[in-house]
């Protein structure tokens, strides 16, 4: 095996580092810059007219509580491994969150948190980061759903026929998934996976599914403050409902994650185009919210992949 000098392995350490976060920048400046969607003017001319120090503290606090949550939820499950504090959780989630932004779905994040661990212990920092992001995912799923239910009885988008079909084949899926849960591929097997998550403990499980929930209602009434703020008037339950519909569907779609506020912004244009909210309106939130969200914790990641130490994983 070739052995790489000492000089050599910190020059290729540091020239990684400046290329995640250098990506990471170019990506959103881009993202920023070349949208043509993004009317600028109007969005000024609003924001004059209702600015409050309340509200943007307010929104703010929001996306702090966001990211907050998710940093409790890799904290607790991180016990698994060995007990990590708050601030050690934090360095590795948000230096996860800049090394997965041009990587599809995120998929950099899982090694950005393996990097912190030791070499033996990554398959296992893996397992848990897919807990971690599934229970999000299933939280999604499940609200999405009702989401889709009370708006679909609301503006028809499809037909009850067309809805007891698909649910019809989501059960059968379900089903045919569970009866063939001991077939292996490559070595795993649902069943397999189903023991490893019966190994973790139940009060994990159970911080990690409250902590998702209110991760998801956090992000979910940002979302609709949003709209209050540039004068959406529609009843709450018809607005969260949409919101939940759309987190659905663009989450089930294959995405970068600095195409995220794209792609969650295509879907909400068609949605909340049936509700009669301006274009622009829908573009601008979605952008804010990516913004918020993504961005503020990838710039403040970018110091922690900077600072990151190669020791830490020998």
């Amino acid at each position: 095996m070739i052995s790489i000098p000492h000089k050599a392995k910190q020059f290729l350490v540091l020239l990684v580092k400046l290329l995640i976060v250098g990506g990471a920048f170019y990506f959103i400046y881009d993202q920023l810059a070349h949208n043509d969607k993004l009317d600028w003017q109007k969005f000024l001319t609003l924001f004059r007219k209702n600015q409050s120090v309340l509200g943007i503290g307010f929104i703010l606090l929001l996306s702090v509580l966001n990211r907050y949550f998710e940093i409790l939820k890799w904290q607790n499950l991180a016990k698994v491994i060995h007990e990590i504090s708050l601030g050690e959780a934090t360095k590795q989630v948000l230096a996860a969150l800049t090394a997965g932004i041009f990587t599809p779905n995120g998929v950099g994040e899982y090694a950005g948190k393996a990097l912190y661990y030791p070499k033996s212990e990554a398959k296992k920092v893996v397992f848990l980061n897919l807990i971690c992001n599934g229970i999000q995912m299933i939280l999604t799923v499940i609200f999405g759903i009702f989401g889709l239910l009370y708006f679909n009885a609301q503006h028809e988008v499809i037909t009850a026929q067309t809805v007891t079909i698909l649910f019809g084949v989501f059960v059968l899926l379900f089903v045919i998934l569970f009866s063939l849960k001991k077939i292996k591929i490559k070595g795993y097997s649902i069943e397999k996976l189903l023991h490893k998550i019966n190994e973790i403990s139940k009060p994990i499980h159970r911080k990690n599914i409250l902590l998702g929930t209110l991760r998801y209602l956090v992000f979910s009434h940002q979302y609709y403050f949003l709209f209050l703020a540039f004068d959406v008037d529609l009843p709450y339950f018809t607005l969260i409902a949409t919101i939940a519909v759309v987190y659905f569907l663009a989450s089930s779609l294959p995405t970068f994650q600095f195409l995220d506020f794209a792609v969650k912004g295509s879907v909400a244009i068609y949605f909340f185009g049936k509700l009669g909210v301006n274009e622009w309106i829908v573009v601008f939130i979605s952008t804010l919210m990516w913004f918020l969200n993504v961005v503020l914790p990838v710039i403040i990641g970018a110091y922690y992949v900077l600072n990151f130490k190669t020791k830490t994983v020998e």
